[in-house]
């Protein structure tokens, strides 16, 4: 499993909003200027995010985006499972149309298995609060 730079990326603006002022918008072009990504691919994460409602945004004047909840209430896995899609080691071990079709027969299958319950309780154990205190610890 690698993580792509969207799902990098989105964790990074998470944390960056967790370290504000929860009641403040945060405008797209600072979040970039900030975290050094182009606005561009920005716009694309934070559509992904506000569209799950991860943020909370405003459009127009005095608008941006901010956290619609508590730094401690957001889950890496849940970030990570959103942008990326799947946090499986490998292809054969998800669900849907890339799933394997000797999944039945596969040997193998059961260790794939534990490995993806292994990456996705270690995920989902860490918050951005947790990123946020290991930080400045």
């Amino acid at each position: 499993m690698i993580v792509s730079t969207k799902g990098r990326y989105a964790l990074r603006v998470m944390v960056n909003f967790a370290q504000r002022d929860s009641a403040e918008y945060v405008p797209l072009k600072e979040i970039a200027e900030s975290e050094e990504i182009s606005q561009k691919y920005l716009e694309s994460i934070m559509a992904v995010l506000s569209k799950a409602g991860f943020v909370d945004a405003v459009h127009g004047k005095g608008g941006g985006y901010r956290l619609n909840r508590k730094p401690e209430e957001y889950t890496v896995g849940s970030i990570l499972k959103l942008t990326e899609g799947s946090l499986a080691a490998v292809s054969c071990s998800s669900q849907g149309p890339a799933a394997c079709s000797r999944t039945q027969c596969c040997q193998a299958k059961p260790m794939w298995d534990k490995l993806d319950k292994m990456i996705d309780d270690f995920f989902e154990g860490i918050t951005i609060a947790d990123l946020l205190s290991a930080y400045e610890g």
